[in-house]
């Protein structure tokens, strides 16, 4: 993913301190960040998920592009510093080369997320309890199209859950 620092010479520049927020979830600032150095820690609902510290990883992408709030917290696990992209649609726009990497990120990790799906649904599809229904998720999930999306559900429409 390196190969997107090369096109971020001139943008702002954060320096992030160890524990320090640099996105934080459920917020929704619609910023983009690349990795210069240092190593940043992901987690969602208060549960690390993962750690980054490979120069050019992006960060930011899924709040950037669909406009939403961040779907994740990410912190400085160690001293960080990043790219600052507060346009990221603009960015994306201006060569093609950028939203080719980060449409390849978004791949790997719908990947990611498809994989496990699949090895969910092989255990528990005999299953009568909701852990069944994971064949569902997974074919709404390979099968969905560019549509509208709201958060909350028919049970409870509340939209802060």
């Amino acid at each position: 993913m390196n190969s997107i620092l090369p096109f971020c010479d001139g943008l702002p520049v954060r320096d992030v301190a160890p524990g320090e927020t640099l996105i934080e979830e459920g917020i929704g600032d619609h910023y983009l960040y690349v990795l210069i150095e240092g190593e940043l820690e992901v987690s969602s609902d208060g549960v690390q998920v993962n750690t980054q510290d490979k120069p050019g990883s992006v960060f930011g992408e899924m709040a950037a592009l669909l406009g939403t709030p961040h779907t994740t917290t990410v912190k400085g696990f160690t001293a960080a510093r990043v790219y600052v992209v507060s346009e990221p649609e603009a960015f994306l726009h201006s060569k093609p080369e950028i939203a080719y990497q980060v449409a390849r990120l978004l791949a790997r990790r719908l990947k990611g997320a498809t994989d496990y799906l699949v090895d969910v649904k092989n255990q528990f599809e005999d299953q009568s309890s909701h852990l069944g229904m994971v064949d569902a998720v997974l074919a709404s999930l390979l099968n969905q199209q560019d549509v509208a999306c709201e958060p909350g559900s028919e049970r409870d429409p509340d939209t802060t859950i």
